[in-house]
């Protein structure tokens, strides 16, 4: 069986796809997790629209069959736009969506800037909000997908000597909207979960900054990328877990040490 998408025409027509292959959107996909969730996935046969900012030049991943690139500010409603549109073009739908661009700007709070909150709310909720709502209209023609975002565990745990109250008030609210619309497509087909990491060990974080990185979890280690890939790939095999915030913190979340 196959379906085109009514988007695609002639020579450009999407090729016959077949529904044993799942097709995903991945954002913040040039480094880090996204990159290695990219990898995965592609590995486990989805096909995947990967975006970030200057993903072509980043030369982390190479557009192929399977793979498709998209440049440009997921904060922006036209580069949202643009990623589906490459989604329906090549691929005919959309399966998976996983929310993981975004920013952690640890500062005390007095010393925030008019720009740390404007790149905070655009990366984090305006990358959320437009490239959501766009995937879960495809997603509800099919009558399923699943949307994952990326948190962290610092927004239902905070850390005294990391204050972080951007993360909270942005991550924070990705985590309210999970539980939200995980209730309100859930008739749908449609699933909501969040992976909320501790630090991950990825090239935002210098290696001189590890010793101290690694005294945030009971653990004392950071998260390693392969590891979050893993537990998305299970939240993505388990469809009775909807409206999840699952942690992947080394114990953190659970209190004091």
């Amino acid at each position: 069986m196959t379906t085109v998408h009514p988007f695609s025409d002639g020579p450009a027509r999407v090729a016959a796809f077949s529904e044993q292959s799942k097709v995903a959107v991945v954002t913040g996909a040039s480094s880090g997790i996204g990159l290695e969730v990219t990898k995965r996935l592609i590995a486990k046969g989805y096909r995947v629209v990967a975006n970030s900012r200057k993903i072509s030049s980043a030369t982390t991943l190479h557009s192929k069959d399977e793979l498709k690139l998209v440049d440009g500010d997921i904060g922006l409603q036209k580069t949202a736009q643009q990623v589906v549109d490459t989604a329906l073009r090549h691929f005919g739908r959309i399966d998976l969506l996983v929310n993981n661009a975004g920013v952690f700007i640890p500062r005390p709070f007095t010393e925030y800037t008019s720009e740390d909150v404007e790149n905070a709310i655009r990366t984090n909720l305006s990358g959320f909000f437009y490239l959501s709502q766009l995937a879960v209209k495809q997603m509800r023609l099919q009558k399923s997908g699943h949307v994952i975002n990326i948190s962290t565990s610092f927004a239902g745990q905070p850390v005294g000597i990391l204050p972080a109250a951007l993360a909270n008030l942005t991550k924070g609210g990705l985590e309210s909207v999970t539980r939200s619309l995980a209730i309100e497509f859930a008739n749908e087909g449609i699933r909501f979960n969040t992976i909320a990491p501790g630090v991950v060990d990825t090239p935002m974080h210098p290696a001189e900054t590890h010793d101290f990185l690694k005294q945030l979890s009971p653990l004392k280690r950071l998260a390693d990328v392969a590891e979050v890939a893993d537990l998305l790939l299970y939240l993505e095999s388990a469809p009775f877990l909807n409206g999840e915030v699952v942690h992947l913190d080394g114990g953190a979340h659970a209190g004091k040490w």
